[in-house]
């Protein structure tokens, strides 16, 4: 054991995983993901044309308190266009890009009223391997959107997470090795904006004593300090999902 122990979260357990009316490590889910959407605004208004955004929505459920807050700071209508079968397990962590594919289009459906004709602002709160982004922008299209601006209120995903949660591999995230317009084409979206890895670490952080976040997926900086490149070749070559 060290002998001085430092307390560092896991950053995505804020981001997606933990419930939102949690408390973790003396932080509240529910405000940091306010505290996201924030930040996430602030971004927006510097890299889309807001002037030609009608609607801001969420992917039900856990980036509701980011959209609502982006809305509310850029003045734009905010909408709830997608509705969720909540029979449907989280898709990113299923085996298969085929499963996933198919558990996406189990797990949401596009309300066309809403869509119909209108410049879409999407909030999500995270993109890992693109299979539920893609469909996402697919569904918006045939619901009758106009254009889809995608964004992340986490930032590219670009390196495997091996402290437990199943990203194993940099192959299947869809923003390893790519610049942002490149994964905007990948995606089918007409704009894609993802939030900055310091606004990340500062809406969670906020107010709070502790001073680190585990980041790894976003930064590939590895917090034990023994996750080597031979490491992460292991367990490409072992645990494809």
């Amino acid at each position: 054991m060290r002998e001085e122990p430092r307390l560092i979260p896991c950053s995505f357990e804020y981001v997606y995983l933990a419930r939102p009316d949690s408390i973790m490590n003396g932080i509240s889910v529910y405000d940091a993901r306010l505290r996201l959407g924030d930040r996430l605004a602030d971004t927006i208004a510097r890299h889309a044309p807001l002037g030609d955004i009608d609607v801001v929505m969420p992917i039900p459920d856990s980036s509701r308190p980011a959209a609502m807050q982006v809305a509310r700071k850029l003045g734009i209508e905010y909408r709830e266009g997608f509705y969720k079968n909540r029979y449907v397990g989280r898709t990113f962590i299923m085996p298969g890009q085929e499963q996933r594919a198919k558990s996406v289009k189990q797990k949401l459906n596009a309300m066309s009223s809403e869509f119909q004709g209108k410049n879409v602002l999407i909030v999500d709160d995270s993109i890992v391997r693109g299979t539920t982004s893609q469909e996402i922008v697919d569904m918006a299209r045939a619901a009758g959107a106009n254009s889809v601006t995608f964004t992340s209120a986490a930032p590219p995903v670009r390196y495997p997470h091996v402290y437990g949660i199943n990203m194993p591999s940099r192959a299947e995230l869809i923003a390893s090795g790519r610049k942002i317009p490149e994964i905007a084409t990948a995606l089918g979206a007409d704009h894609l904006i993802y939030q900055e890895v310091a606004d990340m670490k500062s809406a969670i952080l906020e107010g709070s004593p502790i001073t680190e976040l585990e980041m790894s997926c976003f930064t590939g900086e590895y917090v034990t300090g023994t996750v080597t490149p031979e490491y992460l070749e292991w367990v490409e070559r072992n645990q494809l999902s």
